[in-house]
């Protein structure tokens, strides 16, 4: 038995806690988690958790907006072709085709109900982003797309009768009986730990950005999800893949605000210390190359002016256009007096968005029977090695619908027949000395920015390997009784798998990308690497094709 992989976080027993039934229980409240109970019959029972307030979510801050063909002179062969070409051989065609296809219904579908996208003269304004070969990207608010596709989502959520939504419930674990989901151990604020019965699951808990000190994901993004799933057995695939995105802004006491790549879609440069437009140094696409090659650039030129940072420079657009078109960056620039259609804007790479995650199919089935998965937390196939730009709101509207609908048609044959199972687990011994959470917090999220980040190789992902066992093995079998213990856990658990696959994975391909092993091997690694925890703790390791 693996003692640096417990099955479950805290004790807990069925006689000593409250109990909570519902057909469908939905973890998360971002986009793909309410398009998961929206989707869900009315007839059935939803119940959504969200461990902070519901706008607290990846889906909120997405500034970029939602690729679809909604230009009759874009095709569908073109976006998915430019899925394809970004994913760099790792993608699922049947998958990009479904999601792709499905896009146009899905984003008049949020218009139908109240979203609000940007329009001249009654016509979408259609952006354009890193890799896509047309203008498709809807967009709202200039640069707030995510908090307006919220907006409308959260109003129209909070009107189902079936839907009850608990806020600042923390998900401790899945609850599995006979390799079965049964529901999950959840932690509220006010209530305390209670333990919710489900037909079926559907998981939609986002990312894992905060695995990093340099990150545009909110603090929620711990990577609860994958390590719940991966504790229950479900499994793993793509970890090693993360996307950093390339302009992060970068001011020392400032948040990691993301500055959206509809910034270059509209003609912003990125420019080094000397003022050299390095870009097309490197590839002919300029700045609308791929996320995963600008990131790439981006650290070189860095290297290269010994320099921590480069800049978008937008001061040859008009001015009135740039500031009308992007009012939520303007906002936080000016802040720090930074004009943004004028000044340089210093930016650097930042993780942003968790390519891997649980394995699903084509209907948002994991590999264990009643959980479902949606969103960011999943693996579905449509990313491959690198997520093209404004694919991932898309992927969480088409996976959110197509769970909904199918666990609703799974809860309908359980017939209304719901116990308490013979589920528990024991108190565990303490370590004698207390853990400071946050110190070992920092520790993790610096090693993790230094050695698996933009650029890995077999030394520094060794080195990291080593450290962050050493912090499992006293952290892990810990039972904590707070949030921050519990994500540390979490964090701890995603870090590490990532660090495994990113060793493995000897070559660069999309977001993974080896210094030691700089060019893609197709031979060897046209291929998916998945882990599952085994029934003793042990780590299952899996390439499949």
């Amino acid at each position: 038995m693996d003692v640096l992989t417990p099955r479950y976080l805290v004790p807990f027993h069925p006689k000593q806690l409250p109990h909570c039934f519902t057909d469908i229980l939905v973890i998360g409240a971002g986009l793909a988690g309410l398009r998961a109970a929206n989707a869900v019959d009315p007839d059935l029972s939803v119940l959504v958790v969200t461990k902070d307030a519901i706008q607290q979510s990846n889906s909120n801050y997405a500034q970029g907006g939602i690729a679809g063909v909604m230009d009759p002179e874009d095709r569908f062969e073109d976006h998915i072709q430019d899925t394809l070409t970004a994913g760099g051989e790792l993608c699922d065609r049947e998958v990009v085709e479904m999601v792709v296809r499905e896009a146009p219904e899905r984003i008049q579908e949020l218009m139908q109900w109240g979203t609000h996208f940007d329009e001249r003269s009654g016509e979408l304004i259609l952006g354009r982003e890193g890799g896509h070969s047309h203008h498709r990207i809807v967009h709202a608010l200039g640069d707030a797309t995510g908090k307006e596709v919220m907006r409308a989502m959260i109003e129209r959520s909070r009107k189902l009768p079936n839907c009850r939504i608990l806020e600042n419930v923390f998900t401790l674990d899945l609850l599995t009986m006979d390799g079965v989901c049964r529901g999950a151990l959840i932690a509220d604020r006010v209530r305390g730990r209670m333990i919710v019965w489900a037909k079926q699951t559907i998981l939609c808990t986002g990312g894992a950005g905060q695995v990093y000190r340099e990150s545009t994901n909110p603090p929620v993004a711990t990577g609860d999800g994958h390590a719940i799933a991966f504790r229950a057995g479900a499994w793993m695939r793509d970890m090693e893949f993360v996307q950093f995105h390339p302009t992060v802004l970068y001011i020392a006491g400032s948040s990691r605000s993301l500055i959206t790549e509809a910034m270059r879609g509209e003609g912003g440069r990125l420019i080094d210390r000397t003022g050299h437009r390095f870009m097309p140094d490197y590839d002919v696409r300029a700045e609308l190359a791929p996320r995963d090659v600008v990131s790439q650039c981006i650290v070189r030129q860095m290297e290269r002016t010994r320099h921590p940072n480069v800049y978008l420079d937008m001061s040859h657009l008009d001015a009135d256009f740039v500031r009308r078109r992007f009012p939520g960056i303007a906002a936080v620039c000016a802040k720090f007096g930074i004009d943004i259609a004028r000044d340089r804007i210093p930016v650097r790479p930042g993780a942003h968005y968790m390519v891997g995650g649980v394995t699903v199919d084509l209907e948002g089935r994991t590999s264990i029977p009643g959980l479902w998965g949606a969103g960011e937390v999943t693996s579905s196939g449509l990313h491959g090695a690198n997520r093209l730009a404004s694919n991932s709101l898309l992927e969480g509207l088409v996976y959110g619908m197509r769970t909904g609908a199918g666990a609703s048609r799974a809860a309908r044959d359980i017939p209304d027949s719901f116990q308490a199972l013979p589920l528990f687990n024991p108190v565990a011994v303490d370590a004698v000395e207390p853990l400071d959470v946050e110190d070992i917090r920092n520790s993790l999220k610096s090693l993790m920015w230094h050695a698996a980040s933009v650029q890995r190789d077999a030394g520094r992902l060794r080195e990291a390997a080593e450290s962050i066992e050493q912090w499992r093995h006293y952290v892990l079998p810990h039972q904590f009784d707070a949030a921050d213990g519990w994500e540390l856990q979490n964090m701890l658990s995603v870090a590490w798998i990532m660090i495994q696959a990113a060793m493995l994975r000897e070559e660069s391909r999309g977001v993974h990308a080896r210094t030691d092993f700089p060019q893609p091997d197709p031979t060897r690694w046209e291929q998916h690497i998945a882990f599952q925890r085994g029934e003793d703790g042990s780590l299952v390791t899996s390439f499949r094709t």
